[in-house]
């Protein structure tokens, strides 16, 4: 095969520079004959295929890779070094050489395949994930393409560079590594270099993501939040691999043991894992390591004259009868076996080498049942592990491919080996240790010369102990470190997927609604909500006893009184048995004149909520079982405010949430909620104080002044008054500004929010006489100044257009023949439709001197109704007027339902039984998918309607099986 493949090579790397160098080539061999020794740079001239016609030739050097030389050179180029020029001067006047160089390369394969090693130099584990996540589309809801390309941008709309990447090599200098940022990152994220470069940029001038996602599309190819927050995780990781890097070698600094060859290996680490690899024999506090024992016996010297001078060293010179450690013969050999093991599991390319080979081979993830389990099993009396055990039944003997185990498998083992239920282990092949030996001892360490028996002994064995004490563990570690982190990413993005679409469920507006917190000894709680969610009354009724008529007479005379014809029930203990008594109230008509219509609703965190001190604060003298009632109540009312309020952990969805980093999951789940919080946009004058820290570029200090702001001065008339409040400095202005909306209405109806507090209406009553004196009284002391600011409302505040792109949209007005006072009337909608079909929106876009998306923003902003909210289109609460119990179901019945949590293996589904039942994820094939969804990781989420059918029921174990028929819309 070599002698086949390097003619071809020969062909490729010459065409182009021999035909303009013919005439030259009879002279310049002759008159440049003394710049021989440049012959190692002959393999440059293969950067010259760079450009995408002839993308095969820069393999070859990797194939030839062994020499420092030619890996410098590669590195060299990798950076960005150009020296074209000099290397085709080479090139021209060095043919000869280069012959021979050819010869030498072919020579090399053909020891490789005389020795049965193949030399598969390719990217690392560190740099591509082993083979797990190739495979990962078919098992993980990724229909039509793996994971990793989710991010991809190159399906974006305009997938142009707006920044050229040339500054990439400079913007991680800082860093002071051996590797690009903006290269790692990509290769990391499967993200376009420029796109990275931009994120970066935009993260290092402290730009939230919400406001990246909708005011800077062009600048990260119009990826979503999600994909922005990977590459954000990834970056963070980045930078702290950097630090770690910067400390480790101040330490070792410190105590004189950092040489140039270790703080290199040190810079070249691109993961935690090698890092540590490559710092854990200098560790303070650890164990001596044997190779260090051994080379305080001086033994090194001989341990690398056995690889260089093997025919010089004689063994016998170093034994020093008397001394620890080189006593005997056997003693010396044993050093030197622990040095060599060191060097070999030390060395950058040996790990890539032995990596590659476990890619290829089948690597096995074994779990089982402890000692500890089973001893305490045994145990009389003892009751509460047999139970865990039965909870890992099918782990208990469990082996699986790591390329093909499922993210829940990984966790769930986890789990158990954390409570000391499992053990478990990673069984790599033995071919990988016998091919790993034979490419060791024939190639990469042979020694130089002629080693006599004994050495070759000590060299084999110091390759075995390498593998097993060294690499083995390595490898192991390695392994279940990506499996873990593969596991908890997932996890942790479908929590965020999961709590998403939870807080952006259609809020029920204008309707009186009674909450129900039910219970059986201490009562059912109740709270009847007005359409703006402000208390109008709270009681308790029994509703289960003996005295159900009397409670039910009661009920009605609430619910004509307040003209209340929507029930929101929570779905705890007594929810069915209120959910019955209330279906029975309704097939009766015991409400007429009411139609009345109840909804369950899920009530998990209200309990931790109704004793917060945000509660406290909101409701001060409602009792703390009243308040999770109204709590019930306002999830319907408007779920977003709401949920806000409590910790995302505590609503009930994603799966394995306490097994994974709990500061990754905080990240990420606050992430999804001022995302979500921003998206929808808040009213400054009315909404809580609690939903204004969630807001892009607020938090509770800056939410805490613009309240105070608010009920001293009055409700804002403009978005500029918000830089007149103390702590919100420009940047902050900047961030949160397209996200906050100002109501001209407000002031003047005395319209109050579902979640402000009664306690504020007189102060803002106050403050409106004194509106506009106030500002300018704030500005005496301060070094804010009011004078500028002006307080006429503006109409554009009440969009999501951003007040940088103010004048554009103004210019955009004029060009089309509207005006401000038009905006979401048809009429205007008519004239903006006609300019953008007539003219298109790039070219309005460059008239206007701004880019596609910002206009196409601005349009988006003008032509929206009035209160518009993007909550409209999604899931709304499911009304119902009669239930069905489980008994009522059979095999093959056709139900529908709303999804209550997505898993990493399903999908639950209530669908009216007081039993949620479970969609395989076998089950949720494209096919039964909207085409929208296809391409989503998780296809189904907590909301959306389905229509089902009923696989199977298990009474005794209250397990519904479910398979997916449609989504319904």
């Amino acid at each position: 095969q070599p002698s086949e493949k390097k003619p071809v090579v020969k062909r490729q790397a010459k065409p182009k520079e021999p035909k303009e160098s013919k005439p030259k080539a009879p002279r310049k061999p002759v008159e440049r004959k003394p710049r021989a020794p440049r012959a190692p740079k002959a393999p440059k001239p293969l950067k010259a295929p760079k450009p995408p016609k002839e993308p095969k030739p820069p393999k070859v050097p990797r194939a030839t890779k062994g020499g420092k030389k030619q890996q410098a050179l590669l590195e060299e180029g990798a950076g960005g070094v150009n020296q074209t020029n000099s290397i085709c001067d080479a090139a021209e006047s060095q043919q000869s050489a280069r012959v021979k160089k050819e010869v030498r390369v072919m020579e090399t394969l053909h020891l490789f395949s005389k020795a049965g090693g193949g030399w598969s130099e390719g990217p690392s584990s560190s740099h591509q994930p082993y083979g797990g996540k190739k495979e990962e589309p078919e098992e993980d809801f990724a229909f039509d393409e793996p994971s990793l390309k989710r991010q991809k941008t190159s399906s974006a709309p305009q997938g142009r560079p707006t920044r050229l990447p040339t500054s990439g090599r400079a913007f991680g200098e800082d860093l002071n590594m051996n590797w690009d940022l903006i290269q790692l990152l990509s290769e990391r994220t499967g993200v376009d270099q420029w796109v990275c470069l931009n994120i970066s940029q935009l993260f290092k001038e402290e730009n939230t993501i919400p406001f990246i996602v909708r005011y800077r599309k062009e600048m990260i190819n119009h990826m979503d939040a999600d994909a922005v927050r990977d590459v954000q995780l990834v970056l963070e990781e980045i930078y702290a691999l950097a630090k770690k890097t910067q400390t480790i070698s101040q330490t070792l600094k410190k105590e004189g043991v950092l040489t140039a060859e270790l703080e290199q290996a040190l810079r070249n680490c691109r993961t935690a894992d090698e890092l540590d690899h490559v710092y854990a024999p200098y560790k303070k506090g650890s164990k001596l390591s044997k190779a260090c024992r051994a080379r305080q016996l001086g033994l090194e010297s001989a341990a690398q004259a056995l690889l260089q001078s093997p025919y010089t060293l004689d063994l016998r010179a170093w034994v020093k009868p008397g001394s620890e450690g080189l006593s005997t013969l056997e003693e010396v050999s044993t050093g030197v076996v622990q040095i060599l093991a060191d060097i070999i599991a030390k060395d950058g390319e040996t790990l890539t080498h032995i990596r590659s080979l476990c890619d290829k081979s089948m690597v096995m993830l074994q779990s089982s049942v402890s000692r500890t389990a089973l001893k305490e099993q045994q145990k009389e009396g003892h009751q509460g592990k047999p139970k865990d055990i039965d909870k890992f039944h099918l782990y208990c003997d469990f082996t699986c491919n790591v390329q093909h185990i499922q993210h829940h498998q990984t966790l769930a083992i986890n789990r158990g080996e954390n409570l000391k239920i499992l053990t478990v282990k990673v069984n790599i092949p033995d071919r990988v240790k016998s091919d790993f030996c034979r490419w060791c001892l024939n190639v990469r360490w042979r020694p130089k010369g002629y080693p006599r028996e004994e050495l070759m002994k000590i060299l084999r064995d110091a390759v075995e102990d390498s593998y097993k004490r060294l690499l083995l563990p390595l490898l192991s570690r390695s392994y279940r470190a990506k499996l873990t982190g593969s596991a908890e990413k997932e996890s942790i993005a479908m929590f965020v997927r999961n709590l998403r679409q939870r807080l952006l469920v259609c809020p029920v507006r204008g309707r009186v609604i009674m909450g129900v917190d039910p219970g059986f000894r201490h009562g059912c709680k109740l709270a009847v909500l007005s359409p703006t969610s402000q208390i109008l009354f709270t009681d308790v009724v029994y509703l289960h006893g003996s005295g159900g008529n009397r409670e039910a007479d009661k009920l009605r005379h609430l619910m004509i009184r307040y003209s209340c014809n929507t029930v929101v029930i929570g779905n705890g203990t007594a929810c069915r048995e209120t959910e019955a008594f209330f279906a029975d109230l309704i097939s009766r008509r015991f409400f007429q004149p009411l139609d009345v219509s109840y909804c369950i609703t899920s009530e998990a965190g209200a309990s931790i909520y109704s004793v917060s001190p945000a509660a406290v604060k909101e409701m001060p003298d409602l009792d703390p079982n009243l308040r999770s009632a109204v709590s019930i109540g306002r999830r319907v009312q408007d779920p977003l405010a709401e949920l806000v309020k409590i910790d995302p952990k505590h609503i009930g969805i994603g799966t394995y949430q306490h097994d994974v980093s709990q500061s990754s999951l905080k990240a990420a789940l606050d992430g999804v909620v001022q995302e979500c919080v921003s998206f929808v946009g808040v009213d400054i004058n009315i909404c809580s104080e609690t939903l204004m820290r969630h807001v892009a570029g607020l938090n509770t200090g800056r939410a805490k002044s613009i309240a105070e702001w608010r009920e001293t001065n009055g409700p804002f008339m403009n978005r500029d008054q918000l830089r007149l409040v103390k702590g919100l400095g420009p940047k902050s202005y900047q961030q949160c500004a397209g996200f906050i909306r100002i109501n001209p209405l407000d002031h003047l109806n005395n319209h109050r929010s579902p979640c402000s507090s009664q306690r504020m209406s007189r102060p803002r009553r106050n403050g409106r006489r004194s509106s506009q004196e106030k500002p300018a009284a704030k500005g005496k002391g301060k070094t804010k100044a009011s004078a500028a600011v002006p307080t006429l409302p503006n109409p554009l505040d009440q969009t999501c257009i951003h007040p940088e792109s103010y004048a554009v949209a103004r210019s955009f007005l004029s060009l089309v023949g509207g005006s401000v006072d038009q905006m979401g009337r048809p009429e205007l909608r008519q004239c903006v439709e006609a300019s953008v079909k007539c003219q298109g929106l790039e070219a309005l876009a460059e008239t206007l001197n701004t880019t596609p998306d910002t206009l196409q923003l601005i349009i988006d902003g003008l032509t929206q109704p009035p209160g518009f909210d993007i909550r409209q289109d999604f899931e709304k609460a499911d009304f119902k007027r009669g239930i069905v119990s489980m008994s009522d179901l059979r095999e093959g019945v056709v139900l529908t339902g709303r999804v209550e949590n997505a898993t990493l293996f399903g999908a639950f589904v209530d669908i009216g039984v007081g039993r949620n039942g479970l969609i395989h994820k076998k089950y949720i094939t494209p096919d039964k998918l909207p085409a929208d969804q296809r391409r989503r990781s998780l296809a189904l989420g907590p909301g959306e309607k389905v229509e089902v059918r009923v696989l199977n029921v298990d009474h005794q174990r209250g397990r519904i099986g479910l398979d997916l028929i449609r989504v319904l819309r």
